[in-house]
């Protein structure tokens, strides 16, 4: 046969080395290369210097970018030295794959092993398939693929064939035999399965007849930057490897592998505060070394440099020694592809706008701390929001901050590979970020089904400055909220409102318009509190409860008097109301007092009704939940109130104490440990401690600290 078939791993950096040497010596007219054909036109990118791996191709479908599929390649993958090769010595290189076109009529896999590179490590006694490749092929270096071809054989003899494989590989046979009519030297590197089906010979008709019929669907390909995360076998990708960044550098280490490995280790421990020196380097490279002769292996593996760093430099703690796996054995690379690049006009203003607020695509997650003062962190944050509208959630809010609406935001960014497929998709809204944002969020008001939906698109636009969906957005509001008569979905909707009017400035963002909404809504929620406020389960009073916080803190954020007072009398009208369950009672009363609208004598007078003896117990015990939730300061500061809860818990009967139990626990249990410690503190002081202003001094505990206090203030003191 005028082909030689190079069977390999892909991403093996052994075999990818075996591969180059082949080719040097075979010196082939063409080079055929497992892919999608498709993608024929995009190798000669692999000579831009800008295309630099990880990478992968991204194939899709024109009309449903949704369904889409990536092919990756490393530096060491054997493919892409392959096309390296060819390109640099000017051979035709060309993908001989079944065209993904013709891919989405997927027949069920079956038969096939899942890793039969491991069913050969098991064969040959190892119980992991990537220490038997080391010791195969990465460290002997030697050309193996005859070896491989009869090894797979023999596997594929013994399995049932899986349909998809007998197909792509009828297509694999068609392309060999159009090339053998052009050309003498053929040079053939796919997989180490398909190897047994290349050599074997298929008569044409029995090819063609498992071809015949197949749809076909229109696609399109580019290059996408990549990254050592996604590729490492656990990613879900298939053909991945556990440890690509071990492999990088097996691959691109010119010698002394081991000690230039633990050499970065110690720099990744040394990052984050390890103290390692070049005598733990030493030690572990011995170490490492000396595992691999006990072990028989002819260098050190991944498995002995491990355990060697783990012994020496981590002390035996398990998270550096993951530290060391997550920053090299797997690797925190991410590849680039030049500015030129064939893309959809979406992924290319992006890009641009990256350049722009200087803001790099980076595989590791990072912090980003923005000030909203400054034009860039504004458009950085603009950018960021833009994206999530799409459905490509390069940055996350850090949850403390979200919300606060303050000059300040907080975010965790990091860059994932299959944020492509989304650029692609999101296409279809618009050609530049901020269109197909705006796009996007027009849609989703028209087709909004909850007054909360439609509110969160208001906040949506005020983030990502999106005037133009903003009067779409605003009418949206106001239909639903004429229809939406559920005071639950009217007080969810208040809050963003709220914030949206509240920090539109810091934004410089227009919010004109959303006062009289906001204005209205809070109307309707005062006219139907009451009503809803009615025959309360323990469910619904929660709910409720939860609502009117909520609800109370807009009205804060609106600074608008009349607003204010008109919240402020409707709770103080259904605060007074009898038979109202005790939770949202309590919470209501809490609000008030709060706001200075009740005194603390009213408090504990209204406190006095449900704690009574004749009320029953859970009554009282979800009254002072809803009262004392947010936190126990008052109790410390109001002894009269500490007395009287203390009593009322003292008088519960025995067998009731155990129906409030949760209540209690729930509403303690809710108090920071000063305030737990402060209440406890007053009870065991007894009554009238804190009235008659008596303070209890630990005289030893206070003479300890004299002596500093003394120097700092230069006089002599003394505990009195």
């Amino acid at each position: 046969m005028p082909e030689r078939l190079y069977g390999i791993r892909h991403h093996g950096p052994g075999s990818a080395r075996a591969v180059v040497r082949e080719l040097e010596r075979q010196r082939p007219e063409v080079v055929l290369i497992e892919g999608p054909p498709e993608a024929d036109e995009l190798v000669r990118w692999a000579a831009d210097g800008g295309l630099r791996p990880p990478v992968a191709l991204l194939g899709y479908a024109v009309d449903d970018p949704g369904k889409a599929a990536f092919w990756p390649f490393a530096v060491f993958s054997p493919e892409w030295q392959a096309i390296g090769w060819a390109v640099r010595n000017g051979v035709r290189v060309r993908f001989f794959d079944l065209p993904y076109a013709q891919s989405f009529d997927r027949e069920e896999r079956v038969g096939r092993p899942v890793d039969p590179i491991g069913e050969l490590a098991a064969a040959a006694g190892y119980d992991d398939p990537e220490r038997w490749w080391e010791d195969v092929v990465e460290h002997r270096g030697v050309p193996v693929f005859a070896a491989i071809e009869e090894a797979m054989t023999a596997i594929r003899d013994s399995a049932e064939e899986d349909p998809r494989d007998l197909v792509r590989e009828a297509y694999m046979r068609q392309v060999l035999r159009e090339e053998r009519r052009r050309h003498e030297e053929i040079a053939v590197v796919c997989g180490a399965w398909h190897v047994p089906a290349l050599a074997r010979k298929v008569p044409v008709k029995d090819d063609t007849a498992l071809l015949k019929g197949r749809k076909k669907t229109k696609v399109a390909f580019t290059w996408v930057p990549w990254t050592y995360g996604r590729l490492a076998s656990w990613s879900g990708y298939g053909a991945g490897v556990r440890s690509p960044g071990w492999y990088h550098h097996l691959f691109t280490a010119a010698g002394e592998v081991v000690p230039r490995w633990l050499v970065d280790a110690a720099r990744v421990l040394r990052s984050e505060g390890v103290p390692t020196s070049s005598a733990h380097v030493i030690e572990a490279t011995r170490l490492a070394e000396a595992l691999a002769t006990l072990r028989g292996r002819p260098l050190a593996g991944l498995a002995e440099v491990t355990e060697a760093a783990e012994a020496v430099m981590c002390d035996g703690e398990p998270l550096r020694t993951e530290l060391i796996a997550r920053r090299l054995v797997v690797g925190e690379r991410l590849g680039s592809v030049p500015d030129d690049m064939p893309a959809v006009p979406l992924a290319r203003d992006l890009a641009a706008q990256q350049r722009a607020v200087r803001l790099k695509p980076e595989p590791s997650e990072r912090a980003l701390e923005l000030d909203l003062r400054r034009e860039i962190d504004l458009r950085r944050s603009r950018l960021l929001h833009r994206l999530r509208t799409l459905d490509l959630p390069w940055g996350e809010r850090t949850p403390g901050r979200r919300g606060t609406g303050t000059f300040r935001e907080e975010w965790r960014i990091r860059w994932q590979p299959e944020f492509a497929v989304r650029l692609v998709e999101g296409g279809m809204w618009g050609t530049t970020v901020a269109a197909a944002a705006t796009a996007r969020v027009v849609r989703r008001a028209a087709t909004a089904t909850t007054l909360g939906d439609v509110t969160e698109l208001v906040e949506i636009c005020l983030l990502a400055d999106l005037g133009e969906a903003y009067p779409q957005v605003l009418a949206a509001l106001d239909t639903r909220a004429a229809l939406d008569a559920d005071v639950h979905h009217l007080m969810a909707a208040l809050p963003a409102l709220a914030r949206t009017l509240r920090y539109g400035d810091v934004r410089r963002t227009d919010v004109s318009g959303l006062e009289a909404v906001t204005a209205g809504l809070l109307g309707r929620i005062c006219a139907g509190l009451p009503a809803a406020a009615g025959s309360l389960s323990d469910e619904a009073a929660a709910e409720l409860r939860d609502g009117m916080d909520a609800v109370h803190q807009a009205v804060g954020l609106l600074d608008d008097e009349r607003l204010r007072e008109l919240w402020l009398a409707t709770i103080a009208s259904l605060a007074a109301r009898p038979g109202l369950h005790g939770l949202p009672a309590g919470r209501l009363t809490r609000l008030l007092l709060d706001a200075g609208r009740l005194d603390g004598a009213e408090v504990r007078r209204r406190l006095r009704l449900p704690l009574t003896t004749g009320s029953p117990p859970a009554h009282g015990a979800a009254w002072v939940e809803g009262f004392l939730a947010g936190g126990g300061l008052l109790l410390v500061h109001d002894e009269a109130l500490l007395s009287l809860v203390d009593e009322w818990l003292a008088d519960i009967p025995s067998d009731s104490f155990a129906d409030v139990l949760p209540l209690l626990r729930r509403t303690f249990g809710g108090f920071d440990a000063g305030e737990r410690r402060a209440v406890g503190e007053r009870i065991a002081r007894g009554p009238g401690s804190v009235a008659a202003g008596v303070t209890v001094v630990d005289r030893e505990r206070a003479a300890a600290v004299l002596p500093v206090l003394s120097s700092l203030l230069g006089r002599d003191l003394e505990v009195r």
